[in-house]
């Protein structure tokens, strides 16, 4: 696999993040990369779904980007690219929300990370199939407190249940939906 990079001069690149997979286009004389008209972000480490979305990106044609504190496979052939970041709290998220631009399409169940990335006008989806928008991401994060309150007392105890094979197709149609949306 051969290392990706964006153009060198770009602020939000670390140079402590090692990619990996797909083959972005060259910048064009005006600097601006040559990318595809929307982008799949993957908030990685934990996601359930990811087959789902090489599907959903394959029958589209678009790229997909996973963000991960670590190295795991990805599929030959796809135009699926693996950004490696530093471990630490935060750091994919932080790079998701540096890097997504308006229209884009991040997957996540990842609350805060959701809210980051409807304020630069992107499309969020969570793992379970149920879209994030800006009229409920208040909410969200307020249960989101909540509870992690209520887990620090001992009160709940537990994540969320795991990913059934509803919430799977639930999660495949609304991510074709999005991605549809997004190219009209």
């Amino acid at each position: 696999m051969g290392s990706v990079t964006r153009e060198p001069s770009s602020p939000l690149i670390n140079p402590s993040i090692v990619r990996y997979g797909a083959t972005l286009p060259a910048a064009g004389p005006d600097g601006i990369l040559g990318v595809s008209l929307i982008e799949i972000f993957v908030d990685a480490d934990a996601c359930p779904v990811k087959d789902e979305v090489y599907q959903v990106a394959g029958r589209y044609g678009l790229h997909v980007v996973l963000v991960a504190n670590s190295r795991m496979n990805v599929p030959r052939g796809a135009d699926v690219e693996l950004v490696v970041v530093d471990k630490g709290a935060d750091v994919a998220d932080d790079w998701i929300a540096d890097n997504i631009r308006a229209g884009d399409v991040a997957i996540t169940a990842d609350i805060p990370l959701a809210a980051r990335c409807l304020d630069v006008g992107a499309k969020v989806l969570g793992t379970n199939g149920r879209p994030f928008d800006r009229d409920m991401i208040g909410g969200a994060l307020a249960i989101r407190d909540l509870k992690t309150d209520l887990r620090e007392v001992g009160t709940i105890t537990g994540g969320p249940p795991p990913i059934s094979a509803k919430d799977r197709s639930r999660f495949a149609s609304r991510l074709d939906q999005l991605v549809q949306q997004g190219l009209q």
